[in-house]
């Protein structure tokens, strides 16, 4: 089988030596060159599978030739090697499009790791394994844009409305990415306890605080080798802000009640429906690492920017309630088309998925009357606020009529399914989503 093929850029004789060392023992070739006008040559002479560039060149430095080769269209992962420390090169690199970057002096094993990531990129441009549906321009630029980022190791941050499925954006960009056969951790930053966050994040020892009575992994070293998503990431406290901003730079995490750092390889994805940089001037988040988290930010359109959308979400909306509560599919008259097709959703995808199942439980014969769609008083749609205690009230509806119905039939579940029309199963299905003992 032929080895893949990589290029070393540098003008230290030693250092292309050993790294030429370290891809052999890897079973890859490399070619070495010590400059970019060299470089630029064998790019377009050769098929590499990789690219390694030191930053001081004698004719330019590494962040041209990133530059360049993004130009060109050229998709092979490059690899930018640092000064120590430099933080603003790095996330320089990333944002024009580096794979990763690596600080001297080399630590080899670290360089494996970047490497063997690298080579195991998708070169097909492979969908992965979720999907954002839609054809709306809005749409299809961020499935050009998810493809592109999951190219590279870099920070992501998603913004967007509450609802408009910031985390299926994140799933996309780990499983279209090098990291795709890692776990995907996702966790809201809301809801943990600020007293347990250090524990969550970082894990801890046996013996490390009252109730500690063994050891256990923290979220970044579950995340190993994967990708860790932090949803609400605004909602940190500041002394965890600190603490998250440290792990980022040094790629090291410290257990609660341990002395020794711990080597860490995940990568940061992180979504909030705040503004960051509004949370940044009223001093409730780090500058420094709103830079760290932002070095790319992709931006996820409401539901009401989705012209056409909404047909093609409902359709495989009813497919998934079809399937999760074990019917057949239902389908939407036309007035109850029309009837969606003119509503603003404030509440967004999400909003849109309660209306269809509350519609799905309302209908009779397996289709949709525009009467089945009940929809929400016109809410400000430039209020966050609102949009949240839309979402909140809507569950609380529902919750509302279950608990009732498990009363009044004195929680017989098989009696109260049928007091709401739903089959045993889709009661079960939407307890559990609702969190209903």
């Amino acid at each position: 089988m032929t080895r893949p093929l990589a290029l070393v850029v540098d003008d230290e004789p030693d250092l292309c030596e050993l790294l030429a060392i370290t891809l052999d023992r890897m079973q890859i070739e490399a070619d070495t060159c010590g400059d970019v006008t060299s470089a630029r040559e064998k790019l377009q002479s050769r098929e590499y599978q990789l690219c390694l560039t030191d930053m001081r060149l004698p004719d330019g430095d590494g962040l041209e030739l990133v530059e360049w080769m993004q130009r060109e269209g050229m998709t092979i992962p490059v690899a930018v090697i640092t000064a120590h420390g430099n933080v603003e090169t790095a996330v320089r690199a990333l944002k024009l499009g580096a794979f990763d970057f690596i600080s001297k002096p080399l630590d080899l094993q670290a360089l494996r790791k970047l490497v063997g990531s690298a080579l195991k990129l998708p070169r097909d441009g492979a969908a992965g394994k979720v999907q954002l549906s839609g054809t709306s321009p809005a749409v299809v630029e961020l499935r050009s844009m998810i493809e592109r980022v999951a190219r590279s190791q870099a920070p992501v941050h998603i913004t967007g409305e509450s609802g408009t499925g910031k985390e299926l954006v994140a799933r996309m960009i780990h499983d279209q990415g090098a990291r795709a056969d890692g776990p995907f951790v996702p966790v809201n930053c809301g809801a943990i306890p600020s007293e347990l966050m250090e524990s969550e994040f970082f894990g801890h020892l046996k013996g490390a605080f009252t109730g500690a009575i063994a050891d256990k992994k923290g979220l970044f070293q579950t995340a190993e080798g994967g990708t860790l998503f932090m949803d609400e990431i605004a909602d940190l406290p500041l002394p965890m802000q600190v603490k998250l901003l440290r792990v980022i730079q040094e790629k090291t995490v410290r257990p609660v009640g341990s002395a020794e750092e711990q080597p860490v390889d995940v990568r940061i994805l992180s979504a909030t429906h705040k503004d960051l940089r509004d949370e940044v001037s009223a001093g409730n988040f780090r500058e420094d690492l709103f830079y760290r988290v932002n070095v790319i930010e992709l931006r996820v359109a409401p539901l009401r920017e989705r012209t056409g959308d909404v047909d093609i979400l409902a359709n495989d909306m009813l497919e998934r309630i079809a399937a999760n509560h074990g019917t057949p599919r239902a389908t939407l008259t036309g007035e109850a088309q029309a009837k969606l097709a003119s509503y603003a959703f404030p509440g967004n995808v999400r909003e849109l998925e309660n209306i269809l199942e509350r519609a799905v439980a309302l209908s009779t014969d397996g289709r949709i009357a525009a009467d089945d769609i009940q929809l929400q008083e016109k809410l400000d749609l430039g209020d966050t606020g609102a949009r949240e205690r839309l979402g909140d009230r809507l569950e609380s509806v529902e919750r509302e009529a279950i608990e009732r119905a498990l009363k009044d039939n004195r929680y017989n579940k098989t009696a109260a399914a049928r007091q709401l029309g739903l089959t045993l199963r889709a009661l079960r299905y939407r307890m559990q989503k609702l969190g209903i003992d």
